[in-house]
């Protein structure tokens, strides 16, 4: 009973919450991934397993399922994802895997933990992609509100304007008017009688 592998086929020994699940997944080129250190350790399984079971199935796996990072991308993830570090030792380019993908990897590997995880990954995958659909909608509502809020405050400028100079005494402006001059004299020189 105190082998690994009876505690890997036991579909209660672990439960992982769809939070660490969310936790885990990544947005790299526009596309919501697990990589697959974390799908192989989700699904009980070596990360190198997973990966042999990948290349001998690439046909199962077309690149809306799978891809491969870049070397780029590898160091940013490892420079923005503290529990990724472990990458860097890594010397391959790590896989990731779409919604679709992370099912069908829990289906060619075919052990009792990846198809229970799977549904796991699925509904993490589906709670994220409805936070953000009603994060949108927020952001959307919040910018209809501004944009009213600007129009508003131009309109109560121009009725405070409009109230101060229907308040106004007759005669006076609502601002006082600058200073007066005194009116400049003109000097003339002596004048010529004639006689």
């Amino acid at each position: 009973m105190g082998d690994k592998s009876s505690k890997r086929a036991d579909p209660h020994s672990s439960i992982v919450p769809a939070e660490r699940i969310q936790q885990i997944i990544l947005l790299i080129r526009g596309e919501k991934v697990i990589l697959d250190a974390d799908l192989a350790a989700l699904y009980g399984v070596e990360t190198r397993r997973l990966n042999e079971q990948v290349v001998r199935n690439t046909d199962r796996f077309p690149a809306d399922f799978m891809f491969q990072l870049s070397v780029e991308e590898k160091a940013e993830v490892i420079a923005n994802c503290d529990n990724l570090s472990k990458l860097r030792f890594y010397r391959g380019l790590p896989y990731a895997f779409t919604e679709h993908g992370a099912i069908m990897a829990a289906s060619v590997l075919n052990t009792p933990r990846a198809v229970e995880m799977s549904v796991f990954v699925v509904r993490a995958f589906v709670r994220l992609r409805n936070f953000l659909a009603t994060h949108k909608e927020l952001a959307d509502r919040l910018a209809e509100l501004e944009h009213k809020l600007e129009s508003h405050d131009e309109q109560i400028v121009a009725i405070i304007g409009a109230i101060k100079r229907l308040t106004a005494p007759p005669g006076r402006p609502d601002t006082p008017a600058p200073p007066r001059q005194a009116p400049h004299r003109v000097l003339r020189g002596p004048t010529k009688r004639t006689i």
